[in-house]
């Protein structure tokens, strides 16, 4: 084991938001071995800043589901792979066609954009600028994800519909099927693809790997891995995909695994 990539919500981050002190002594004791420790999460690099203040762990971050390279230390982003305005336009369409109740929302490289009638169910962080999608998309701010959201329709079910209406165009994901959300990237996008261009980076081969996740999101990461765990009472795609469980979140269950290699490497 010589590299820990951890999605955070749902797999280190409780529903209250807290990081368990074990959890946060596992993390740090890999760090101690000398083990990178990069956390991947659909999260923009504006909500991190909790995650920070909790682990105090201050590396490198793979935000926005792949999109983003983020300095944690310098609160900076050092890479950002963004969706042209033409396929954004082109993407929302689709979607439309398909979902007629969809509204649309964009996170930006200039900040959260939103339609009027797009209903956020988290606090942003930041005021919303707020328009047509034609207007929010003037200034070509750098989408990082273009978030449709259908109020009437369940995220697995949205997901189905949205994967081969965007082909060619951009990547399709969710983190959450209870959630009418799907969120879209540059096509090629995904936690999977940043991870493994800064892993071999630091000269750490795949199979040197362990993953945590727990939602479609995390499923090509749990897959490339050479150790992919997805946690117990995941996403059943990030279940397969894994072929590891980890205990659940709520049982600490990234500390219970990253204890046990950290015994076993000793």
């Amino acid at each position: 084991m010589r590299l820990v990539a951890t999605d955070l919500d749902g797999t280190v981050v409780r529903p209250d938001g807290t990081i368990s002190a074990r959890t946060r002594a596992a993390l740090s004791a890999c760090l101690a071995a000398g083990i990178h420790v990069i956390y991947v999460t659909g999260r923009p690099p504006r909500w991190m800043g909790e995650v920070v203040a909790q682990t105090g762990h201050r590396g490198i971050a793979i935000c926005g589901n792949g999109a983003v390279v983020y300095d944690l230390d310098a609160d900076r982003v050092l890479e950002a792979r963004t969706l042209a305005v033409e396929n954004v336009r082109a993407c929302a369409q689709r979607l439309r066609a398909l979902m007629p109740d969809a509204t649309f929302a964009l996170e930006t490289l200039a900040g959260f954009r939103r339609e009027p009638a797009y209903l956020t169910r988290y606090d942003t962080g930041v005021e919303a600028e707020i328009g047509s999608l034609d207007d929010l998309l003037e200034d070509d701010p750098g989408v990082v994800k273009l978030l449709c959201r259908d109020e009437t329709r369940a995220g697995d079910t949205m997901l189905a519909l949205a994967r081969p209406a965007v082909a060619g165009l951009a990547s399709a994901t969710h983190s959450d099927p209870h959630d009418g959300l799907v969120e879209l990237s540059l096509e090629g996008v995904s936690k999977a693809a940043t991870l493994a261009a800064l892993a071999a980076a630091r000269g750490v081969d795949r199979a040197d790997v362990v993953a945590f996740g727990d939602m479609p999101n995390d499923v090509e990461m749990l897959a490339w891995a050479g150790r992919g765990y997805a946690m117990s009472g995941g996403h059943p795609d990030a279940v397969a995909a894994a072929g590891r469980i980890a205990p659940s979140c709520l049982d600490d269950g990234v500390a219970q695994v990253l204890e046990t290699l950290l015994r076993r490497s000793a």
